[in-house]
């Protein structure tokens, strides 16, 4: 293996990078920064957590040794050096970044990246902190990207308007709070209490400005069939290919299928051929349709429709509801079955072999940006073998 990635990896990107976190004038003869990021390359490509216990292979291992460009007499670093350099040279630095993408770059140049269809995926590491070791704190919540809020804002006013409705008053601008459990061993780190997918296109967007890609289509999963995601996916005219979740249902009575929506007259009709016209449209994008109480009262099926209070039935949909129904229909069509079946071959699997030989499981560290390092290098690491394995 590394045989291969000797011959596929141009490692040499790695001085320039990092050049003005040196200093040429003054103190001791630093370690050569390449030979310092192989080390580490060499940690996460073979799933060796500690540095010291890297540093004792290193000693006496010939492969790990050709691999660094040093002799059998040569000196090894000492394990000291790599956690110095990382706590102090590279922190808070976007070396990490930069050498994720130099990587990814290579593999473009080798024509394995064409970025015509992307996958996405999230996943969990386990923090390194004592889950007994906490107090509760009021933290401000997590917020959506401003462009989505002010297109949304701006929607739900377009579609009260177009309903005779007067606008809604101003956005609040006091962050809302919430009440969570915070670590006192790592602040940084959460507990499994998931909020669901962003709403934004912060990574989309990222990934197209810094390697130019003319993404096509992306395949992602049934957490990211939202309103919003597939608006913006019809806005970068992207073929998008989400997953299915099949909506909470209470048994024993309708299914929100079973309502009939007539676009030409903005209303549903229940299964029993009542009504349901608009009312109005919250802040948060939905339009809400209720029926008439007196004709719900003597209906036979009311029981599977609604108990409430006020013997009225209200449905909701979205303004942006329209497309999310077509890009709901991209997974139905050979084309999208095909590209959805590959999201398990690659973003899934990749998650899988990560965790399960490159130190993905675990957080070696504490503080976000620490982890941020080591989600990055070992994301890198991934990319070198597959380049390795797939021109060598």
């Amino acid at each position: 293996m590394l045989c291969k990635i000797d011959k596929a990896i141009d490692f040499s990107f790695i001085h320039d990078l990092v050049k003005d976190l040196y200093c040429n004038d003054n103190g001791r003869p630093a370690l050569d920064p390449t030979l310092l990021f192989k080390l580490l390359f060499l940690g996460y490509l073979y799933g060796v957590r500690s540095e010291r216990q890297l540093i004792r292979d290193v000693q006496i291992n010939v492969a790990y040794r050709w691999f660094l460009g040093l002799n059998l007499t040569d000196k090894v670093p000492d394990a000291s050096t790599l956690s110095q350099n990382r706590r102090r040279r590279f922190n808070a630095s976007e070396v990490y970044q930069q050498i994720f993408d130099e990587i990814v770059l290579q593999a473009m140049c080798k024509k394995l990246v064409s970025g015509k269809t992307l996958y996405t995926d999230s996943t969990h590491l386990k923090a390194n902190a004592n889950k007994n070791k906490n107090k509760w704190i009021k933290v401000r919540a997590a917020s959506s990207s401003r462009d989505y809020l002010d297109a949304l804002d701006q929607a739900v006013e377009e579609d009260r308007l177009a309903h005779g409705k007067n606008p809604l008053s101003p956005r609040s601008s006091e962050p809302e709070t919430r009440e969570i459990k915070q670590s006192t061993t790592d602040p940084d780190s959460g507990y499994m209490v998931r909020d669901g997918k962003p709403k934004g296109f912060f990574y989309l967007d990222r990934q197209a400005e810094r390697f130019g890609f003319a993404i096509r289509s992306v395949g992602l999963d049934a957490g990211y069939f939202t309103a919003g995601i597939c608006k913006g996916l019809e806005e970068r005219q992207i073929y998008g290919v989400i997953g299915y979740r099949r909506p909470t249902h209470r048994k024993g009575y309708f299914y929100k299928r079973e309502y009939h929506y007539d676009a030409e007259q903005d209303r549903y009709t229940c299964p029993e051929g009542a009504v349901l016209i608009y009312k109005t449209t919250d802040r948060k994008g939905y339009r809400h349709y209720r029926s008439d109480p007196d004709r719900c009262l003597s209906c036979p099926q009311r029981e599977r429709c609604t108990r409430n209070a006020k013997r009225e039935k209200t449905l909701t949909r979205h303004v942006w509801e329209d497309s999310k129904e077509r890009i709901g229909q991209h997974c139905l069509s050979s084309g999208g079955q095909l590209i959805y079946q590959r999201r398990k071959e690659t973003v899934e699997r990749s998650f899988a072999d990560a965790k399960e030989l490159h130190g993905y499981r675990y957080a070696r560290f504490r503080v976000l940006e620490r982890m941020k390092g080591q989600c990055l290098l070992a994301a890198a690491a991934q990319n070198i073998k597959k380049i390795a394995l797939l021109t060598v």
